[in-house]
């Protein structure tokens, strides 16, 4: 499994530091939905699904959190905690975000509207579904 991790270029003087992301030059893909999550709980997991066709850039702007990936073939934890770097998540990964600072908030970047037709939410079903071979995973495209 390839992890993509984005480090965007900053901007920045004796005032403070800028990052600015546009669609299809820092982020691949064009975004249709921008959400966060702030305020997570002590030893809160958040995610527990994949996506058919959606997806994201995750950026933990503040604080600091994990992402687990799970590809169906073999898992990756990934910790994010500069607000200038991005993690790419493709279509059909199982996903879980945790360890989350108590002052972390998450940024994501989304290629679609939000659609519950397009989760994943059982993670038996969602190995069944990469052994069956009905989802295309990154373990046979690895050239992104």
């Amino acid at each position: 499994m390839q992890v993509i991790k984005y480090a965007f270029q900053q901007h920045g003087d004796s005032r403070g530091q800028l990052v600015a992301l546009e669609e299809m030059k820092d982020i691949p893909f064009t975004i249709k939905r921008v959400y966060y999550m702030y305020d997570t709980g002590e030893g809160v997991r958040r995610g527990y699904h994949a996506h058919k066709s959606l997806e994201q850039i995750l950026i933990c702007i503040h604080g600091s959190c994990k992402i687990m990936l799970d590809s169906g073939f073999e898992k990756k934890v990934v910790s994010l905690e500069k607000p200038y770097e991005g993690l790419y998540i493709s279509n059909n990964m199982w996903r879980e975000m945790y360890d989350f600072s108590s002052d972390a908030v998450l940024l994501v970047l989304a290629s679609e509207l939000y659609d519950e037709s397009d989760y994943i939410r059982d993670y038996e079903e969602f190995l069944k579904m990469v052994e069956r071979g009905e989802l295309d995973t990154n373990e046979s495209n690895e050239s992104r």
